[in-house]
Parts: structure tokens; sequence; C-alpha cells
């Protein structure tokens, strides 16, 4: 049985395509949760989430066995725009796309934190509270705009990368995140919410 512990995604994808099935298991091994916590992200419904799981291998190996993937080094972006495309597909079928208007408000770029060290328990209190309707927020968005703030803050890609990832250009990303943060400021501003943490 061969280790593939020291192989890349790409060296995987690769060798399954010469007809080594055990590396696509280990590639869908290395890949379901990132790749169903993503899409679960977006869609917000788990029969939808495991459909375009689902759907997104089936074209992973179709595309594999086909010949459409040459090692880029960036398999893991190959594997998140299909995802990424299947979802459009999904929304444009069943018209779930909503759309938001924004307002001249636009000021959440501080939400990121890598630590929420609370001094005590009411700060952790105060940040978990501050995270949850941060969250709340975000399911409210439209999906390019919920996906574009979860691949930036939760997944802490680049604007480049994100772009490579949903097949859009940087500034489409950028102006994806600039209304979802507007849209988010204008919910919190309708709700009261203070979206500060406590350090």
């Amino acid at each position: 049985m061969k280790n593939y512990n020291g192989m890349s995604d790409e060296a995987l994808a690769m060798r399954y395509v010469e007809g080594d099935n055990r590396a696509f298991d280990e590639l869908l091994a290395r890949n379901q949760q990132k790749l169903y916590n993503y899409i679960m992200f977006v869609v917000r419904d788990p029969e939808l989430a495991n459909d375009v799981f689902q759907d997104t291998f089936v074209k992973v190996i179709t595309r594999l066995q086909e010949g459409k993937y040459t090692d880029s080094g960036k398999f893991s972006f190959w594997l998140t725009r299909i995802a990424h495309n299947i979802i459009m597909d999904c929304y444009r079928q069943h018209k779930c796309e909503h759309i938001v208007e924004p307002t001249a408000d636009n000021d959440l770029t501080k939400l990121k934190s890598d630590t929420l060290l609370g001094l005590n328990r009411e700060n952790e209190y105060v940040n978990s509270q501050v995270l949850d309707d941060v969250r709340c927020m975000m399911d409210a968005l439209p999906a390019a705009q919920r996906e574009v703030v979860y691949m930036r803050f939760y997944q802490d890609l680049s604007f480049k990368e994100i772009s490579e990832s949903t097949g859009v250009s940087i500034n489409t990303s950028l102006g994806r995140m600039r209304y979802a943060l507007i849209n988010m400021r204008r919910m919190a501003k309708k709700h009261q919410l203070q979206l500060n943490l406590e350090l």
C-alpha cells in the first residue's frame, strides 16, 4: 500500500489520472470537510449542500478523467471554483439570489480578529455575542457577498485568490466585499447592534 502522506494534492490528482484510485480517496479525505464547510456556509441548507458537494466531486472525477486538470499548484482553488460554479448554477435555476440595496455607510473591516482573548468572562460573553450577531448578518447577505466574506475572513484568502476561486475579477471580488460590509453595517444599525470586540 502506497503512503500518500508526503504527496501534494496536485500530485495525488495526477496519480489518479494515471489510474491510481486510492490517490483519489486520499484527495477526497483531505478536502471533503473544508469543501463541505465552504458550500454549507454559502447555501445554508444541509440538503442542498450535500447535493452540491456530491455534484462537485462528480465533476472533479469527470474532469480529471477527461484530462481537464493540469498541475498548476492550486488544486484546492480548482476544487472551490467547481463548487462555486455549481452553487451559482443552482441559484440561477432556482432564482434564489436576492438583491440587497447598500447604504452609504461602509466600515466593518475591523471584524477580523485572529485572537479573541477576553480579560474576563464578561468580555468573552460580549465577544461571543458579537460574533454570533455577525454570523446572523452574514446569513442575510446574498450568496455572492456571503461567499466573499467567508473566503476572506474565515479562509483568510487574498482577493486575488478569491477572484481565482470564484472566476471573477479582483475588482468584482472587492466590490462584493464592499457591498457585503455596507449591508452588514446597515443591518447592525437597523437592529442597534454594537459590533465592538472587547480586548
